[in-house]
């Protein structure tokens, strides 16, 4: 039997944690409460393996929420948490100061239980597809750290996230790297290959399933049966350059550099800027947007957030 992820809400208005309480059981999280940002992080670094994702209000006395952010940003368990920050701040500053801070999901007030429902399994299951990646990572650690060149192809992202895991290992840190690249890889295969577009995947995440079946009617239809994504290793002693490129017409992709405020609450959209801030030093696309380069240097440079 499967284990309930656990989501902490935190929120210093007791009706509000009860509304969110009941939506969230009701729709199969186990919760645990806290009633500002100490009661928080008494109960983060207590049990920081404990949580799948964390319902966090922005403004609260005794520690506001960009506090107890900054602090989940620097432990090594829990920044690897998804914080969805629950806010009436919803100008274009706030969400940037927000995301630089490591908050990629975001909930207004008030809200709907179908928005919330909606950012929760989207958060939820952004963490367990990481923690999955991680456990690949160390499974495929060996032969593939020694590659300077080479060529890859795949189709699904099931080969997707395989070959992301099996490619980090190149690189110094690949539970940083993982995550980003494996964002670009399946960006090539639903966004590229198949051309679903933005407005298709927001329909089909609204259930549970409805974004698998999506990729799986898209896999089956004849034209799209002979695409493959192409990816490049280049090393050299100074960087890694992941050269990405897909069969599609390309998209907007300026448009997802970073997480705009009008996207911001959406459940999903924020793959490509996560990639930027998280994994690489650089996201370089070409063209129409079918072909991406991720560098990741070699000369000790650090990233915002370190998730080894």
């Amino acid at each position: 039997m499967s284990v309930q992820p656990t989501i902490l809400v935190v929120d210093d208005d007791f009706i509000n944690r009860q509304i969110l309480v009941s939506n969230l059981q009701d729709a199969g999280y186990d919760t645990l409460t806290a009633t500002d940002g100490v009661d928080a992080w008494n109960k983060l670094r207590q049990q920081p393996e404990r949580f799948s994702a964390i319902l966090l209000d922005r403004i609260m006395p005794n520690m506001d929420g960009m506090e107890v952010l900054k602090r989940i940003m620097e432990h090594p368990t829990l920044q690897g948490v998804p914080v969805i920050m629950q806010t009436s701040m919803s100008t274009e500053d706030d969400i940037f100061a927000g995301t630089q801070a490591g908050a990629f999901y975001y909930l207004t007030k008030p809200f709907d239980r179908r928005t919330l429902i909606s950012i929760m399994h989207a958060a939820v299951a952004d963490f367990v597809r990481h923690q999955a990646l991680r456990v690949a990572v160390r499974q495929t650690q060996g032969v593939l750290g020694m590659i300077w060149e080479g060529e890859f192809h795949f189709r699904t992202l099931n080969e997707a996230k395989d070959l992301a895991a099996a490619l980090a290992n190149i690189c110094l840190d690949p539970n940083q790297v993982v995550m980003g690249l494996s964002e670009l890889l399946i960006n090539a295969v639903e966004h590229g290959n198949l051309g679903i577009t933005y407005e298709d995947k927001s329909r089909a995440m609204t259930t549970l399933d409805g974004w698998d079946l999506l990729i799986e009617e898209r896999l089956e239809l004849p034209e799209n049966a002979p695409k493959f994504v192409r990816v490049r290793i280049e090393r050299n002693p100074e960087e890694i350059r992941f050269r990405i490129i897909d069969q599609g017409h390309g998209f907007d992709w300026q448009d997802y550099l970073t997480l705009k405020p009008e996207r911001a609450f959406d459940n999903h959209g924020r793959g490509i800027a996560m990639a930027m801030m998280f994994s690489f030093h650089a996201v370089e696309f070409k063209g129409c947007g079918n072909e991406v380069i991720g560098v990741v240097r070699l000369g000790g440079e650090k990233l915002p957030f370190d998730f080894s």
